[in-house]
């Protein structure tokens, strides 16, 4: 009798991966002209973008709708060459996103990157590999869209496709890659190794539960989740939100008027009270102090100028260690101390100067770390592109006509007054920020110097310049210092002082 077959199994179809696709976002429009012409108007200004060749401009037009970034990266031909030279191009200056497009058509998500050198690139994933969320990731409502984003990663992503909020939620504990793929809602290893790469994901031990201490360096570990995103969100570098003094309420709600309106009750009038005594040196210091933006380039601050600042308002004036003590003959690790001219949360003092050094006599060009110990500057290897980085951004932040003569960048050693205080500990830095900054203009108004508080800086460029994780030590505040110009006046514009 003869056997009977086995019946043949039917080949398994492999499921298409998600195309990923680059276009210019929807602020501007990419235009390209038949001669090879490229540009586009970004804010109302036409902005060239270069040439490429008359027989990729039917090719780079895909740009505006997407552009599989497969089809051109990596390179292979000159032709994609060009198209790959011009989407970096795109990149670098905020304009392009990234489209994750279902294989049966429609759109899973859209990736906004965050920073300017943002440029996809999956990370690889086995069905050995166990990934679970990011404490620091978090799902929210922007308008009518839902976005998913993390302080630490350089894209968000819009969710389009519901299935993929679901698929999120699971990671809340690791899930190893294999269980995900027999999943019903299973959303591809294209988005999870997109979502890997930007840190809203990460990997794990298969036994780890993925808690605070499994992510990310020591640095990391002390950061709580509102700090980190207060970080990133109020500091360029990070986000590609609009910042600044855009007035953004206007038609929304009226103007607040600049004094309180009174209370109810009667006042209690001091100024009987106050007296008419010669106003002491320090009042007087106080009414003299006020923001300079434009220095006398003639006549740049002096190196002793400069040293006797630093001595004045931010030098370690004493050292000292005690042990931690929880009481009752409970005794933690010793602690190092210092005092300075200046109060600082828990004594920590946490705050480190960097100065961007553009004009002063008996000190060259460059980056320098002041060490407060030591009361030296240390010169920091850093490019003379991110150094203009800094001082043009400095002037723009204070509307000046030209950058400071120096520029001091007051940054975080975020571990410092972390490794003591919880849920408190940025609003802390904020405080002993602002602190250091009166300071800072007290001692140069003293000294016959001008300076001025910057609101912004950029914590990419920041790390970029020190080589430093962003997350480790960081800017918070920045002062633009130099000699006034002869004709400065108290009398300043509104706004101004």
């Amino acid at each position: 009798m003869a056997r009977k077959r086995a019946p043949k199994k039917k080949p398994v179809r492999k499921a298409s991966a998600p195309a990923l696709l680059a276009r210019v976002n929807s602020q501007i429009v990419l235009e390209v002209y038949a001669n090879g012409k490229v540009g586009t108007y970004v804010d109302g200004y036409a902005v060239e973008l270069g040439h490429i060749s008359p027989g990729t401009v039917t090719r780079a037009k895909g740009l505006n709708e997407g552009l599989p970034v497969a089809s051109f990266s990596p390179a292979r031909k000159q032709a994609d060459k060009e198209i790959e030279a011009l989407a970096r191009r795109l990149a670098r200056a905020g304009l392009l996103e990234y489209r994750l497009a279902a294989p049966r058509g429609g759109e899973l998500a859209t990736i906004e990157p965050q920073v300017p050198d943002y440029w996809p690139q999956p990370a690889k994933l086995g069905n050995a590999d166990t990934i679970v969320l990011s404490r620091f990731a978090y799902l929210r409502r922007r308008g009518n869209e839902l976005v998913l984003e993390s302080p630490r990663s350089p894209a968000l992503f819009r969710i389009v496709d519901p299935k993929i909020a679901a698929a999120i939620l699971t990671l809340s504990t690791p899930q190893k890659i294999s269980a995900l793929r027999q999943g019903k809602n299973f959303v591809g290893l294209a988005l999870l190794g997109l979502l890997v790469e930007c840190e809203i994901l990460f990997r794990v031990d298969a036994k780890s539960e993925g808690l605070r201490a499994h992510e990310g360096d020591q640095h990391l570990v002390v950061w709580d989740f509102h700090d980190l995103l207060f970080h990133t969100h109020s500091t360029e570098g990070r986000q590609a939100n609009p910042m600044g003094g855009r007035y953004p309420y206007v038609g929304t709600i009226a103007p607040p008027p600049a004094v309180r309106e009174p209370w109810h009750g009667e006042p209690i009038d001091l100024q009987a009270l106050s007296g008419n005594e010669p106003a002491s040196g320090f009042a007087e210091l106080l009414a003299a102090r006020h923001s300079v933006r434009d220095f006398d380039d003639a006549r740049p601050i002096t190196l002793t100028e400069l040293a006797r600042l630093l001595d004045q308002a931010a030098r370690v004036r004493s050292k000292w260690t005690s042990p931690l003590d929880f009481g009752e003959g409970d005794i933690g690790p010793d602690l190092d101390y210092t005092s300075r001219s200046y109060p600082s949360a828990g004594s920590s003092y946490e705050l480190e100067l960097y100065l961007t050094v553009n004009a002063c006599e008996g000190l060259a060009r460059g980056f320098y770390h002041y060490d407060a110990d030591r009361h030296a500057l240390v010169p920091i290897p850093a490019r003379p592109q991110e150094m203009e980085a800094q001082l043009s951004a400095a002037s723009f932040g204070m509307d000046a006509l030209a950058p400071p003569q120096i520029l001091i960048t007051i940054a975080a050693r975020f571990n410092r007054i972390a490794w003591k205080y919880s849920a408190i500990a940025y609003s802390l830095i904020l405080k002993d920020v602002g602190v250091l900054l009166q300071t800072l203009y007290l001692t140069a108004t003293d000294l016959g110097l001008g300076g001025c508080a910057i609101g912004t800086s950029n914590i990419d460029l920041f790390a970029k310049m020190t080589g430093q994780p962003f997350h480790a030590e960081g800017p918070v505040g920045q002062f633009a210092l130099g000699r006034p110009l002869p004709e400065e006046s108290d009398e300043l514009p509104v706004g101004q002082r």
